[in-house]
């Protein structure tokens, strides 16, 4: 159990040096980056959106 206690701290000391070594981003970096993803979210759905519903109206021009 000792032996459990010991590992938990180091593990937890190391992670906490790792964490000081980590850019955190500034609030304009944040702000740019958060824009660029939902940016790049809503063209992904946008296009996917475009792929399908020409795909229902060729298959439906098909069919009939």
């Amino acid at each position: 159990m000792a032996a459990n206690v010991k590992s938990l701290t180091k593990h937890l000391k190391e992670v906490r040096q790792e964490l000081k070594k980590v850019h955190w981003p500034n609030r304009k970096e944040l702000t740019t980056f958060t824009s660029l993803v939902l940016a790049g979210i809503i063209s992904v759905g946008v296009f996917f959106w475009l792929l399908d519903t020409g795909f229902a109206v060729l298959l439906k021009l098909i069919l009939q």
